[in-house]
């Protein structure tokens, strides 16, 4: 199996990891495609694509894109155009705040984008300002390390998280058209995977017949636009729902194994922890365990 996880320091203090303007071309663009932190990705320059979950995303200077836990993605920057970006990834627990009597969520952002299935942010040219200047603040912390870089940084995150969020709650964002990215026939069996993956016989042969194209053909492009192959995709899909139902439900893993569309219980902890790096039982008893802020530095 393809690893597609891309891994973060267990470091469960300070669980924030940051790329600042950095500069990929398509052939260093990681191959990673899967994670469990919450993910914002801001564009300075350059053009490509952004595949989210089941949707391409142009990419342009000025872009941000808002990516759940457990999403699958992938950049590819344009060969003659590399994108310039800030990548920010923080647990969840990182950024929320604690209730001030009102029903403010530090995650609304993600929260949205995961129910609407959206990841663009349409920005206003003076946020695109202030958003620059917090993660060039941010960046400063890290490499200077001055007493409280680390209660600094979660502030400034809480900071950036609630002018998202309130340009999320003043209008409904119109939601920027799919780009069309390959065959028509790709952009379809995209949505019928993301609808179907948790259903038996979900397969290479039973995909490229739903399309009318051969296997060969079908497995080649679905690899070239995603990045994956089909069984890791549908993998993939199948785990993400898996660990919504080991936080979210009292269910046994069996079961759950089975809800998802495994058809044994070690074939779905074989999966689980190549994707996850670590078992079912395991991911749920650290993800049902709180978050434990900071200690002072």
């Amino acid at each position: 199996m393809t690893h597609i996880r891309k891994s973060f320091s267990e470091d469960t203090v300070f669980p924030f990891h940051f790329v600042y303007r950095d500069t990929k071309s398509p052939q260093a663009e990681l191959p990673d495609h899967l994670h469990d932190r919450c993910e914002l990705v801001y564009v300075y320059s350059g053009k490509g694509t952004f595949f989210i979950n089941r949707t391409f995303y142009d990419m342009g200077a000025g872009d941000l894109f808002v990516i759940p836990g457990n999403t699958i993605h992938r950049a590819t920057p344009d060969a003659d155009h590399p994108v310039t970006s800030t990548a920010v990834f923080f647990a969840s627990g990182f950024a929320q705040t604690s209730s001030l009597g009102d029903s403010y969520s530090g995650l609304h952002i993600f929260d949205l984008a995961r129910k609407r299935k959206h990841y663009k942010v349409d920005l206003t040219e003076p946020l695109r300002g202030k958003i620059e200047n917090m993660l060039s603040e941010i960046n400063a912390e890290l490499e200077s390390k001055a007493a409280g870089y680390r209660h600094a940084i979660r502030l400034q995150l809480q900071s950036l998280m609630l002018s998202l969020n309130r340009l999320v709650l003043s209008a409904e964002p119109a939601a920027a058209a799919d780009v069309q990215i390959g065959p028509q026939w790709m952009k379809e069996i995209l949505h019928y995977i993301d609808s179907h993956h948790a259903e038996p016989g979900v397969s290479l042969s039973a995909l490229a017949q739903k399309v009318s194209v051969t296997p060969a053909h079908f497995s080649r492009v679905f690899k070239q636009l995603t990045g994956m192959n089909v069984t890791d995709y549908v993998n993939a899909k199948r785990i993400v729902l898996a660990k919504e139902l080991l936080l979210g439900t009292s269910e046994s893993i069996d079961t759950i194994a089975g809800r998802c569309g495994f058809e044994s219980l070690p074939y779905f902890h074989r999966v689980f922890k190549a994707l996850s790096g670590i078992t079912p039982g395991t991911f749920r008893r650290v993800g049902l365990a709180p978050y434990s802020p900071s200690p002072p530095i």
